[in-house]
């Protein structure tokens, strides 16, 4: 069988733990015997980061930036028990929110649907699909523990020199205390990559924050959405059939809970941290999740919006089976090379991805999957597969497809 070429390379940016080890297997058995792959290669692996004190991650955005499309395999954002075990140099910050502020973009989540893999809210008939801001708030924040008796001020210095200050608390006893930011042109972004992948997908857009609290910094995200929405989407919306509404976060878990599904749902980067696990294990799994970045001006990241899956990569160096899923990062490589082939105009390329996620799919409903949905499914006397089995499975209905 002749391999499909590729004209313009993907940034491929690998990772750490269990999920390097199936990033490796879904290259051997799924990528390479069909696709003669073009990819520029960024090792960030914790221990590499480390050594070259983070400027990895930061090439590896500007890359991105530069060929347009990218795929990422799950990294290791440290934490003190990890900087001793791996003996580094500092406390690095998260990969992933380093490569979001350089792009400057939205990530959109969406669960892969599985017949047999049954969403817990009933109800939910229809992918919902969150759209999580992807700069500042608390992960560009500035945090500290304060004594007794500190008094915390904002500072606000403008450019003659003129200061303003505003009292935040004065501290009785010790505490903490926080400072956090966002910009207008991220905002803006943040609502043009929105309605444009609405547009795209023909999808409403809720848009949810908790204004009614936070009277300035929430609401001027409110005012934003609606400013641009009213002077440049409203038109294309009604002509399209599609609707945006803005409601509190507290309403919005509830509507959302009720509803049917099949819209997207906008959210501040904490808000969409932790809605996006939410509605991702409520349709059954982190790892039925797909995951991209879009950047404002038409940059894309692929990559499986879960951890390094850790503990079973410990049972791995130990020799031990482990029964993996790499459902979503098979579904980044597949979204990676499906976007690459659109961009460069190469139909085949999109075809073998889109045939690629039927595999998946396909094995997974004739009853053949990892642990993780074994434990969830609903059909009848489904077949463990540990995560070499289940990705050479794939492998075996891929090659009646090509």
């Amino acid at each position: 069988m002749n391999k499909i070429l590729m004209t313009t390379p993907l940034v491929e940016m690998d990772g750490d733990e269990m999920t390097r080890v199936l990033w490796q297997m879904i290259k051997d058995e799924l990528l390479t015997p069909f696709v003669e792959l073009k990819t520029e290669y960024y090792d960030l692996g914790l221990k590499y980061r480390d050594e070259t004190n983070d400027q990895v991650t930061i090439d590896a955005a500007e890359a991105n930036k530069r060929l347009g499309v990218a795929v990422k395999c799950a990294t290791i954002t440290p934490n003190a028990a990890r900087v001793k075990e791996y003996d580094l140099k500092k406390m690095w910050k998260s990969p992933n929110g380093t490569i979001r502020s350089i792009l400057d973009g939205t990530v959109f989540r969406a669960p892969i649907l599985v017949k047999g893999i049954e969403p817990y809210v009933k109800n939910w008939t229809k992918p919902i699909t969150l759209a999580r801001h992807a700069y500042g708030d608390i992960y560009k924040a500035v945090d500290a523990i304060v004594d007794e008796g500190t008094k915390c001020e904002l500072v606000y210095t403008a450019q003659d020199g003129t200061e303003t200050r505003q009292l935040v608390h004065q501290f009785d006893g010790a505490g903490v205390a926080m400072g956090m930011h966002n910009t207008d042109k991220s905002i803006e972004s943040f609502a043009r990559c929105c309605f444009n992948y609405a547009l795209s997908t023909n999808q409403d857009v809720w848009f949810s924050t908790k204004d009614t609290i936070s009277k300035q910094y929430d609401h001027h995200f409110k005012d934003i959405f609606a400013e641009i929405y009213e002077n440049e989407y409203k038109e294309k919306f009604e002509a399209a059939g599609l609707t945006y509404f803005y409601t509190l976060i507290d309403d919005a878990v509830a509507r959302v809970i009720r509803s049917n599904g099949g819209y997207i749902w906008a959210c501040k980067n904490y808000d969409g941290d932790v809605m996006s696990d939410m509605v991702a294990t409520a349709f059954g799994s982190l790892a039925m999740m797909t995951s991209v970045l879009v950047s404002p001006d038409g940059c894309y990241e692929y990559e499986a919006a879960h951890g390094t899956v850790q503990r079973h990569y410990y049972r791995y160096l130990k020799g031990e089976m482990t029964s993996t899923n790499p459902v979503a990062t098979i579904f980044a490589w597949s979204g990676a090379l499906k976007k690459r082939g659109e961009l460069d105009g190469l139909s085949d390329l999109c075809a073998f991805a889109d045939k690629l996620e039927k595999a998946t799919v396909e094995t997974i409903e004739s009853g053949l999957m990892t642990g993780d949905l074994a434990a969830i499914t609903t059909l009848e006397n489904p077949q463990t597969l540990d995560s070499e089995q289940f990705i050479k499975t794939i492998r075996a209905r891929l090659e009646t497809l090509v």
